[in-house]
């Protein structure tokens, strides 16, 4: 099993934004030195509930600090950049860092990102498919001309090849930075299976809901001519949250003391492009959902959640975020506890 942190950079009330890219960092920091397998760094725009603009900008300082863990963007949004530019810096993250580096993509949101970066709506409700096509060709071709609705250029060579990793290097990644998909609907999960791409599945959803995602990747993917063995081996990413405190009161009440007043001022502060009524949760009332779905509370029952999931859905690979206090220093005793107190549980 591996288990990595998932890292939003959440801007909790009273905070700035410089107080939750340190706290990032540090989380990065502290998950290598205990043991554990990833960092997975989100991406937002104008908003509190992550603070952080660029998940590729921010792998690339990350995988300089490191020298073992992975680092993946969770991920970065297509609409809103050109894939030939992601796919660029994929690749230069990719060769640099020795194949540490994987790219997680998806839609997004209809916010107003679209308008600001100039993708629009469009972008978002029918260009996913088309960004996603060049930009993995992009990552495999030696020379790629864009040829669809949004993206029409003359052929040009790729400088640097994600494929050229010096010898010994690179393992899983040697033929070029693992893609993987963020996956909210069945248009996308089908999708992601037809381009052999693992997902990643939301912190939202329950074992139930994933395993049936992963269910009709399998069938689709099989379909899509994929075999068999690379969709049994396919790397799916379950996202959550985790807790680790010596009682489960104690991991509860840290998170529903501080993530309702995150979630509150963060999910606010989204504002559609085209002024659709957005329905947002309940603070306290996800808070809680999310404390029942996953690893939250001492390690015995943290590992226990973990296998759950993975015994039910087949996805052996977590993006956990551990931020959920707002404290710097909880935050540092909880990734560590993760790595060192039930990392070996589930190993």
């Amino acid at each position: 099993m591996r288990v990595g942190t998932f890292v939003l950079a959440a801007q909790f009330p009273g905070q700035g934004a410089a107080e939750a890219l340190h706290r990032s960092v540090r989380t990065a920091e502290i998950a290598e030195e205990s043991g554990l397998d990833s960092v997975w760094l989100a991406e937002h725009h104008f908003v509190p509930y992550g603070v952080c603009p660029s998940a590729v900008t921010l792998a690339a300082l990350l995988l300089g600090r490191t020298r073992r863990i992975r680092v993946g963007t969770a991920v970065s949004v297509l609409p809103t950049q050109h894939p030939v530019a992601l796919g660029e810096q994929a690749a230069l993250l990719h060769l640099t860092s020795g194949g540490r580096f994987t790219l997680g993509v998806g839609r997004g949101g209809p916010w107003v990102d679209l308008e600001v970066f100039g993708g629009g709506l469009e972008a978002y409700e029918k260009g996913f498919p088309e960004s996603l096509e060049l930009l993995l060709d992009w990552l495999g071709e030696p020379r790629v001309a864009g040829r669809g609705e949004r993206y029409g250029f003359r052929e040009v060579a790729v400088v640097p090849r994600a494929d050229e990793l010096l010898d010994g290097e690179g393992g899983e990644g040697s033929g070029g930075p693992e893609v993987i998909v963020a996956c909210t609907s069945p248009r996308t999960v089908r999708l992601a299976a037809e381009n052999g791409l693992p997902m990643l599945l939301g912190m939202h959803c329950g074992d139930e809901e994933k395993a049936d995602m992963v269910a009709l990747w399998r069938s689709t993917a099989l379909a899509a001519g994929r075999s068999p063995e690379s969709v049994h081996d396919a790397g799916h990413v379950s996202a959550g949250v985790a807790q680790i405190a010596d009682r489960p009161e104690d991991a509860l009440e840290t998170l529903v003391k501080a993530m309702p007043g995150w979630l509150r001022q963060g999910l606010d502060a989204h504002v559609t492009v085209d002024g659709r009524h957005r329905v947002m949760r309940d603070p306290v009332a996800y808070t809680e959902l999310l404390c029942g779905l996953h690893p939250v509370g001492p390690p015995r029952l943290a590992a226990d959640r973990l296998a759950a999931t993975a015994e039910r859905t087949g996805i052996t690979r977590f993006a956990l975020l551990v931020e959920g206090s707002g404290d710097l220093a909880t935050t540092e005793e909880n990734v560590a506890r993760l790595g060192t107190e039930v990392l070996p549980l589930v190993t």
